[in-house]
């Protein structure tokens, strides 16, 4: 790599290397590397308390959103020493083995490194690392301080057939004391999360989660589903309440998605929902532009959330 290709910044204190920051990696847009490095700079404000004290997995598109791309859990080789690292079990291991080095991204820096190398996405799991207390094996021990339910829908429905089964679940999920945060996937649905309180397994979450869906799914059969199999979702509004599952994550609010343009997880007002998103894509100029007018519409990352009934 020519050194004119190369910058070197300084960033809180911490000496990084950027490359390539011409680079177009949303070619449909002509969206560059360094206008998403700008992108992740500028909503950092908003962004770090959702991934603070999060494992978490990138997924890291070097040549662009139609190119190859891999999901990463691991910390990559040449990982900077002052990037916050946690060895934690990896999904699905039921022994002390199999473990992996996961980023955590606390601070500015961080973001700035991984934004470098090309990890457009970023998604966390629904805990923090200290629910999972040691020498656990298992991600499934942890104790979740977010319920989170995806919205898919099936074509015919689109986010506005999203926005109708939010607001029954955001009123489903109100009669039990839990309060409902609604964002676009940044893609063609929508994902509600609920600060829970961290003093219970992922497997009651997850159950609970399961129960009210097929509740939903009872009442208005025509317009939800529950259920996984995708010959049942023309038309439909799938309530993905596994998202709960210990091991999965989900796309973090105001993380890009590698779409076509550089759209973005935006967090939503429920006024918004209840007027009927127009369009589920809010591009990452959009997001700032949003993020400067209403500040962080998404749950406080501090919110202190009730149990969930069992």
């Amino acid at each position: 790599m020519a050194e004119r290709d190369r910058v070197h910044v300084t960033v809180d204190g911490q000496s990084l290397e950027l490359s390539n920051l011409d680079k177009v990696l949303y070619p449909a847009a002509r969206f560059s590397k360094g206008e998403i490095l700008d992108y992740y700079t500028r909503v950092s404000g908003v962004l770090l308390p959702h991934l603070a004290d999060r494992a978490l997995t990138r997924i890291r598109y070097p040549n662009g959103v139609g190119g190859a791309f891999f999901f990463e859990k691991n910390a990559p080789a040449g990982t900077p020493e002052w990037v916050r690292l946690e060895r934690l079990p990896a999904p699905g291991s039921g022994s002390g083995r199999d473990m992996l080095d996961y980023v955590v991204c606390d601070d500015l820096p961080t973001l700035v490194w991984l934004a470098n190398l090309a990890a457009l996405e970023l998604h966390t799991p629904q805990w923090r690392v200290e629910a999972l207390d040691p020498p656990a094996d298992s991600v499934a021990l942890a104790r979740p301080d977010l319920l989170v339910v995806d919205l898919d829908p099936g074509a015919p429905a689109g986010l506005a057939e999203c926005c109708e089964v939010a607001l029954l679940m955001r009123d489903r999920l109100a009669r039990d004391g839990l309060e409902a945060y609604p964002k676009t996937s940044g893609k063609k649905g929508m994902q509600l999360a609920c600060p829970v309180a961290a003093t219970q397994t992922a497997e009651t979450i997850s159950g609970y989660a399961k129960r009210v869906a097929e509740e939903l799914e009872k009442a208005h059969p025509r317009r939800i589903t529950s259920k996984m199999t995708k010959k049942l979702r023309p038309g439909k509004v799938f309530i993905d309440w596994s998202q709960n599952n210990a091991a999965k994550t989900t796309v973090a609010p105001y993380s890009l998605r590698a779409m076509a343009t550089p759209t973005v997880s935006t967090p939503l007002g429920w006024d918004e929902v209840e007027a009927g998103v127009e369009a589920g894509w809010f591009t990452a100029t959009e997001v700032l532009a949003r993020v400067e007018e209403y500040g962080d519409l998404f749950a406080p990352p501090d919110a202190v959330g009730s149990e969930v009934p069992t």
